[in-house]
């Protein structure tokens, strides 16, 4: 790949101590990629940090925006950058290091073949360390409802680790989604798989982030379910 054609992905809120460590990890794994940090006007100075760093990186690229909005809206802002500028593959991961850096070699050696990769915690070789019991449940919850309703071909409809290829985004209109919580990941999957994307797993161990708080709560697993229902009943599954 080119610099030009591979953007990861980082949305922020309050990941100041992750994200000075995440950055030269995720380059050592893929040192031609392009990063975006997508900011929520983070109180603990995170996008300045990134401001920073962009002085001396030009690899390195911040959007910002005035408030927390949410992780909805950020992932589908970010993917809108990667269609706007012309990427050919844009991948996502959180910025707290639940997700390993490292298994993005793996996930980008499947893109010959497959249009969607996902890191998942839900085939063999997978899983997660450190939730709580409820966290499984729901977790476990929400990806049989995706499966259920939306017919998604995955098994791990829920995790936001991810890569795309940017042609088969540019079919769909970011800009008109209905979720802008946490069911975006569930609907981007459902709106690739009526452009016929092709889909692959890649297994990996989901650990509870370095520093700070999961932002995860049970009324946005609540939302999510509205959505999915609201997407099956739209367009018939």
């Amino acid at each position: 790949m080119t610099v030009e054609s591979l953007l990861v992905v980082l949305c922020t809120y309050n990941e100041r101590e992750n994200i000075e460590s995440l950055l030269p990890e995720i380059w050592r794994v893929v040192p031609q990629a392009h990063i975006l940090v997508v900011d929520d006007n983070s109180p603990d100075g995170t996008g300045t940090v990134v401001a920073e760093w962009m002085t001396r990186e030009p690899r390195l690229r911040l959007l910002s925006r005035p408030g927390k909005l949410g992780l909805g809206t950020a992932t589908l802002a970010a993917l809108q950058f990667a269609v706007d500028h012309n990427y050919a593959w844009v991948a996502n991961l959180d910025a707290d290091f639940s997700h390993p850096p490292e298994i993005l070699a793996a996930m980008l050696s499947q893109t010959p073949n497959h249009d969607v990769v996902l890191a998942s915690r839900y085939v063999p070789g997978g899983g997660v360390d450190g939730w709580p019991w409820y966290r499984h449940i729901m977790s476990w919850a929400i990806n049989f409802y995706a499966r259920l309703l939306l017919r998604l071909p995955v098994r791990d409809c829920s995790g936001s680790f991810r890569v795309y290829r940017v042609a088969l985004l540019q079919r769909i209109d970011l800009r008109r989604f209905l979720s802008r919580g946490y069911s975006v990941l569930e609907e981007l999957l459902y709106q690739l798989r009526r452009q016929g994307a092709r889909f692959c797993e890649v297994p990996y161990r989901y650990a509870e982030r370095r520093h700070g708080q999961s932002k995860i709560r049970l009324t946005e697993g609540l939302r999510a379910g509205v959505i999915i229902l609201r997407l099956a009943l739209r367009w018939g599954g």
